[in-house]
């Protein structure tokens, strides 16, 4: 019987070739998506010379392609529940290319900003069609944790190397590389998914709630444009269309969201550890460009190059992650990732003017924070996605994936907002940033406590 149990309990959390080729597929298109979120931030001084940009339209590179990927993920993950994950994969695919080779032959702002909302939407499409077909190609349990695992890892290390990447392809070749990057990945992945994953639905076919689609999808642009440009009338907005989304959700009989998985400690407590860690991860990252090039003068390519030890902490720390879960539990994890990320951050209260001094600390705290940021990560995507249905897996992935978009959109822009209150009082950049990550951290570990209160009886 021991014999037994043993082969049952290897076979369960061994990969097939096939499982492998998959993820390899899944994880791939995840990358590059995550990839596209960072990796013109570096390289935004060139483009504004070379397209014409002003100074303050800059940012308008990357809210381009935050508002539609952060409005559109939950709609387009339900949908693919209706229609087909596998589909919503290729299209996004699709997409992705089709504005990659517009961004890298554009001359013109207009041209570059459509080809970035090509890119939003085809990770709005691509993004949650991917992270379902990853949870419904594993069984719940260690092998699905490590399928998270490395998604975790390649997301979070995504968003780094699009850093490292732009600074790269910046000083060496053309910001424009930074977009003709993605046309091999997305051709592999459109190549190879038809012979490698099935067509995956949900069994019901209900009909689209368009009334819920319509107000979440607006309320959300809405918070992110708000957010993104400090516009509270957008942010009101947002608010009351949100809100709407609820009461409509309540009654309609084939509810967007149904509010039975809303509800639930685990989608609620989950998505939460999630915002939290990647609103101030990615708000971090920004922290450390503006310290980093402001303060020590480093140049783009030196940024990058720092940034790539993080990226190789999140690599360890996405390996590690399944690990501490299958110890300790998915939600012990989820609140230990988070206060560690957040007293890592806090840490960094101590950098100063001194380059070799404070270099040590930047290369060493923030990379047991980015171990605690994908423990974090890991932990609340098997939160978020445990214990529903496979017909409910594209709204929970969609919510999750929404919950990731979200985060990253809204974290700098927020800081931006204290150093702004800073700078106007007079402080110096260093001031800035010390009160900015003080901010960061308090939020941190303050939502790590919030998900420890929502998971407690879950």
């Amino acid at each position: 019987m021991s014999t037994e149990m043993t082969a049952l309990t290897v076979d369960r959390i061994t990969m097939t070739t096939r499982q492998r080729l998959v993820l390899v597929l899944l994880l791939g298109s995840q990358f590059m998506l995550a990839v596209d979120f960072s990796i013109l931030n570096v390289a935004l001084p060139a483009i504004g010379k070379g397209l014409g940009f002003s100074m303050e339209n800059l940012q308008w590179i990357a809210t381009a392609m935050m508002l539609p990927s952060a409005g559109f993920t939950l709609l387009f993950g339900r949908i693919a529940d209706l229609v087909g994950r596998r589909r919503m994969l290729l299209t996004g695919m699709v997409l992705l290319a089709a504005g990659s080779l517009a961004g890298g032959l554009a001359e013109s702002p207009g041209m570059l900003l459509a080809a970035r909302v090509a890119q939003g939407m085809a990770a709005a499409l691509a993004t949650p069609a991917a992270l379902s077909l990853l949870t419904t190609s594993f069984p719940e349990g260690p092998l699905r944790d490590r399928a998270l695992g490395l998604n975790g890892t390649l997301l979070s290390a995504g968003f780094t190397a699009g850093a490292v990447f732009g600074g790269l392809l910046t000083d060496l070749l053309s910001w424009r590389w930074a977009f003709f990057v993605n046309l091999p990945v997305a051709a592999a992945v459109v190549l190879a998914a038809p012979g490698l994953l099935p067509e995956s639905r949900g069994e019901e076919r209900a009909r689209l709630d368009v009334p819920g689609a319509l107000t979440v999808t607006a309320g959300m642009l809405a918070l992110v444009y708000g957010v993104t440009t400090a516009s509270w009338p957008a942010i009101a907005l947002a608010v009351a269309l949100l809100a709407a989304f609820w009461l409509i959700e309540r009654r309609a009989a084939a509810p967007l969201a149904p509010i039975g998985v809303l509800t639930r400690r685990t989608v609620r407590g989950g998505n939460l550890g999630g915002l939290v860690t990647f609103t101030m991860e990615s708000s971090l990252i920004f922290l450390l460009t503006l310290y980093l090039q402001n303060v020590l003068s480093y140049t783009p390519l030196q940024t990058g190059l720092v940034f790539a030890v993080l990226g190789v902490a999140a690599f360890a720390g996405g390996l590690l992650a399944p690990k501490v879960i299958g110890r300790v539990g998915n939600r012990a994890a989820l609140v230990g990732g988070l206060v560690l990320q957040g007293v890592a951050t806090g840490s960094l209260v101590l950098l100063g003017q001194d380059g070799a001094g404070s270099l040590v600390l930047v290369l060493a705290v923030p990379a047991a924070g980015a171990v605690g940021h994908l423990v974090a990560i890991v932990s609340y995507m098997v939160t978020a996605t445990s214990g529903l249905p496979d017909s409910e897996q594209g709204l929970a992935t969609g919510l999750a994936s929404m919950t990731q978009q979200v985060g990253i959109t809204m974290g700098i822009p927020v800081i931006s907002a204290v150093i702004s209150a800073v700078a106007t009082a007079g402080g110096s950049v260093l001031a800035g940033v010390h009160t900015a990550i003080l901010v960061n951290a308090a939020i941190v570990l303050v939502g790590a406590g919030a998900v420890r209160w929502i998971l407690r009886r879950s």
